[in-house]
């Protein structure tokens, strides 16, 4: 079968492989039609953001065993398919989940049990929107911690053998190097167009980029944090996972961040 990617020519998808959250979406389905799943698609980004669809199994599970460890992939496998590839990627880290969309529900349970990274086994689209939303709240909890603990790092977490904590460390180092550069409109624009970039088609958080720009103010920064918005996920995905080019353009908003708690502190 040849490779191939699923056509995109009237509903856009976020396939550059540089998601800037840590969330991505894999769909394997060898005969899934784009015009049925549009709809499906825009409930889904507003979930998670960076969709990727394949046709052809091989390059999929490439693709998914090529990807970091620090990222976390949710899959949506048709049943044929999924017995063919979920014992391959099952024990990889960055996959987090799977679900089994299908028209034989009955038939596809019975291989499925086995795999305890498969959620649910389900033949409407509807209800897979439904159970991905439920268990990404549960997910984003547990893999996507609010990385506010880089400014009041744990003592005991990065120890070496030396007695130094090199994560407490590290995060001092680079808070006081952050407080100390000056933040330019440049800078803030170049972050705004890598949002608008990786969020494009995605309305919902559009609207929110929109919003940010319109309301933003650094005694308004916390909240913004705390709000389920790009803001929190691209900020937690660069401090996650040390992408310095990222940090460097949200200082300004970082020093934000460490000014308020100063405050709250008092």
């Amino acid at each position: 079968m040849a490779t191939a990617l699923l056509p995109n020519d009237d509903f856009y998808t976020n396939t550059d492989d540089k998601s800037l959250e840590i969330f991505s979406l894999i769909w394997l389905d060898a005969t899934v039609n784009v015009k049925d799943t549009r709809d499906t698609e825009v409930k889904l980004r507003s979930i998670i953001n960076h969709i990727k669809k394949f046709q052809d199994i091989k390059q999929c599970q490439q693709y998914i065993e090529q990807t970091s460890q620090k990222d976390r992939l949710v899959i949506i496998v048709s049943g044929q398919l999924g017995q063919e590839i979920v014992p391959h990627i099952h024990q990889l880290r960055q996959v987090i989940s799977i679900y089994v969309y299908c028209m034989d529900k009955k038939s596809n349970e019975q291989w499925a049990y086995k795999f305890a990274k498969i959620k649910s086994v389900v033949v409407d689209l509807n209800e897979l929107v439904s159970q991905i939303t439920t268990d990404h709240k549960i997910q984003k909890k547990v893999e996507e911690p609010l990385s506010i603990n880089i400014f009041t790092t744990n003592v005991g977490a990065g120890k070496s053998t030396t007695g130094v904590n090199g994560q407490f460390v590290f995060s001092q180092i680079l808070i006081d190097c952050l407080l100390r550069l000056k933040s330019t409109e440049t800078d803030k624009n170049e972050l705004i167009n890598c949002c608008q970039n990786e969020y494009e088609g995605n309305y919902t958080e559009l609207n929110n980029l929109h919003e940010f720009q319109q309301d933003y103010s650094p005694n308004k920064v916390l909240s913004w944090y705390t709000r389920e918005t790009f803001f929190y996920k691209t900020l937690n995905a660069a401090l996650r996972t040390q992408n310095i080019h990222m940090i460097f353009l949200f200082r300004s908003f970082i020093r934000d961040i460490h000014q308020q708690l100063q405050k709250i502190s008092i």
